[in-house]
């Protein structure tokens, strides 16, 4: 716990000779080792705590400043040891501030009565008009986000995880606002009720209003030129460049959002990228990856997913307004300007080429495309599977994974084949040999959920999906018999016998 004393009367003359002033010089407290020879024409009112100033800052290009206080205005702010300040248009008030941070050419930064800073924030996810609402703060996960969007059928539990939420934003709410450690804050504008991590890097940011930034040693934030947030959460190791603008956005951890990228009421989880386009009301689970300007996603719930240039969907049924969604399960992609009409579900792992107009569910035929031709939606199931491409992805997101703080908040499972994806291709042999067993075996084309599947694609989609079938449980029996010296057929089936009630049932 640091000591602080009063200003000796010696130090009150210096500091006025270095053009220095106070509202009341006693309520100015410094530390036992305090040396004012650093600081000129500040102005001090409220309580101020200040600390040494001994070390010097070696900034880019092999420039030296020393770390002090000069042309700055401070209202209720504490100051760490060896921290520079310096060119403060406006005015700090109401911060902590740690040590060994350098702020300098900055407009305002403030605490304005009591804040949460961004903890509880109501982001209308999906739904613009409501009824799906996350309430967002630091420790937000995609799991929990899922719950909370989409189990509107257990009210009571909803209820539950509100009030924890909200119970968490007020022990965290504070009228005074903390800088951490080894900060940088350059070049900024308006800063007002944001909470700082340390080691984040602030550069040219426009507007940063109610929010945390929840930088860290091992995982700093940065904020770059023209960034604009207002009711945020930014988690650790991310970053936004470039005029990215957020409104009521959550940032998950290892995120980069940048050139002009736009987002209001949407939630980004771990490891996303978005540079140019925009999005509207979005669920980015985890490597949901957007790079083109012209692409728009808005309502939609995404994971391991990359939009093409000019992907698109519609949330309205114009008489009705923005209450429409849709998703797009884990692994879908979307080619050069496709198109989605919400209400619709999209398989995992299936590629999305053309407009379709039809509201299709193909959550039971994974690894599908869906190809539109003269208006019509056509759907190959399984033709995904014979594709490299999925294999690289699915080795490439493992090693794309830039989280680098230990504590990580989204528990992600990279494998292409697990029990979710199987129990799909399951259920969709079943229905494509129910539908040539009604439609017969000799009909060209078969009708499903608003598409078309030719007679050859659908006898190549059981076999591929029997395959993969076969090839995930065959790797599941080889995994379980390992290490297993087996005496006879009885030992080996012993060993196949489930030892836990996890995993019973639908996944």
């Amino acid at each position: 716990m640091k000591t602080y004393r009063l200003l000796r009367k010696d130090e009150i003359e210096i500091l006025e000779k270095q053009s220095c002033t106070a509202q009341e010089w006693s309520t100015i407290e410094v530390d036992i080792n305090f040396d004012p020879k650093y600081i000129h024409n500040t102005r001090f009112s409220g309580v101020v705590k200040l600390g040494v100033f001994k070390e010097e800052f070696t900034l880019a290009g092999g420039i030296q400043k020393h770390s002090g206080i000069s042309n700055s205005t401070l209202h209720n702010v504490t100051i760490g040891d060896n921290c520079c300040i310096e060119n403060i248009k406006n005015y700090i008030a109401n911060y902590i501030i740690g040590n060994n941070t350098f702020i300098e050419n900055v407009d305002i930064i403030l605490v304005d009565g009591k804040s949460k800073f961004g903890n509880g924030t109501e982001v209308a996810v999906l739904n613009e008009t409501g009824g799906r609402e996350v309430y967002i703060h630091d420790r937000l996960s995609a799991h929990q986000a899922y719950i909370m969007a989409l189990y509107r059928h257990r009210p009571q539990l909803i209820c539950q995880m509100k009030s924890i939420i909200f119970k968490y934003a007020e022990e965290n709410a504070s009228d005074v606002g903390t800088i951490g450690n080894n900060v940088t804050i350059v070049d900024a504008g308006y800063i007002k009720n944001v909470r700082i991590g340390d080691f984040c890097k602030i550069e040219g940011a426009g507007r940063l209003k109610n929010g945390s930034i929840n930088s860290c040693k091992v995982a700093p934030v940065h904020i770059g030129y023209g960034v604009v947030c207002d009711d945020f959460i930014i988690s650790s190791g991310s970053s936004l460049e470039d005029g990215t603008m957020l409104t009521r956005c959550f940032i998950g951890q290892a995120c980069h959002l940048g050139h002009t990228y736009s987002a209001s009421d949407s939630l980004f989880f771990s490891n996303c990228q978005e540079e140019n386009g925009e999005a509207c009301a979005i669920f980015a689970g985890p490597f949901t990856v957007t790079h083109h300007k012209s692409t728009l996603l808005i309502a939609g719930m995404f994971s391991f997913m990359n939009a093409g240039s000019g992907s698109n969907q519609s949330n309205h049924m114009y008489k009705l307004g923005p209450i429409h969604q849709g998703a797009m399960e884990r692994g879908a992609k979307t080619t050069s300007d496709s198109y989605i009409l919400w209400p619709a579900r999209i398989g995992a792992f299936s590629l999305v080429m053309g407009r379709h107009v039809n509201h299709s569910d193909t959550s039971n035929l994974p690894f599908s495309y869906l190809i539109e031709q003269q208006n019509t939606t056509y759907l190959v199931p399984g033709a995904n599977l014979r594709s490299v491409g999925t294999i690289r992805d699915a080795q490439k997101w493992p090693k794309r994974d830039g989280r680098t703080d230990p504590n990580r908040l989204d528990q992600i499972n990279y494998n292409l084949l697990s029990p979710y994806t199987i129990q799909k291709m399951i259920n969709g042999m079943s229905i494509l040999k129910d539908l040539r067993k009604v439609s017969g075996e000799t009909s060209d084309i078969y009708a499903y959920q608003s598409a078309k599947i030719k007679n050859s694609s659908l006898n190549n989609g059981i076999h591929f999906y029997e395959m993969a079938v076969n090839k995930f449980l065959g790797n599941s029996v080889i995994k379980r018999l390992e290490g297993l010296i087996p005496e006879d057929d009885s030992s080996i089936r012993e060993r196949l016998q489930p030892d836990t009630e996890i995993g019973k049932g639908e996944w």
